[in-house]
């Protein structure tokens, strides 16, 4: 089992920027990868960036590029998610998501509890 604790998220005005944070604990030797995911209502659930446990590889969703950043501190076995230039269309519950398989197949994923990022127009 692993388990994710986030904290960051909040309320901005379009073209700010947020910090998500995510703590893991448990068997995170056995992950493949670290990400967020993202939810607006009405709207399915949706990958927004991820990062290689071992790799460090990162790969973010066309609609982010450039503006968010994901990293992960190896010493807090902590995923970061920068998020600068914040659209009204980022709104959304973000998700920290963690898996032994790819997070893009959303099959044995292990979430956090959900943070509402809110931007404003």
């Amino acid at each position: 089992q692993v388990q994710l604790v986030e904290s960051g998220g909040g309320l901005v005005q379009a073209g700010g920027s947020l910090r998500l944070s995510c703590s893991a604990s448990g068997r995170t030797f056995s992950l493949y990868e670290m990400g967020w995911f993202r939810q607006a209502p009405g709207k399915e659930r949706e990958l927004v960036a991820s990062i290689n446990w071992s790799s460090f590889k990162t790969s973010m969703r066309d609609s982010v590029k450039g503006r968010f950043t994901i990293s992960r501190d190896t010493a807090k076995n902590t995923v970061n998610l920068q998020m600068n230039g914040l659209k009204p269309e980022d709104t959304a519950v973000y998700y920290c998501a963690a898996s032994e398989l790819p997070l893009i197949e959303k099959r044995s994923v292990y979430w956090g509890q959900g943070t509402q990022v809110t931007v404003s127009s």
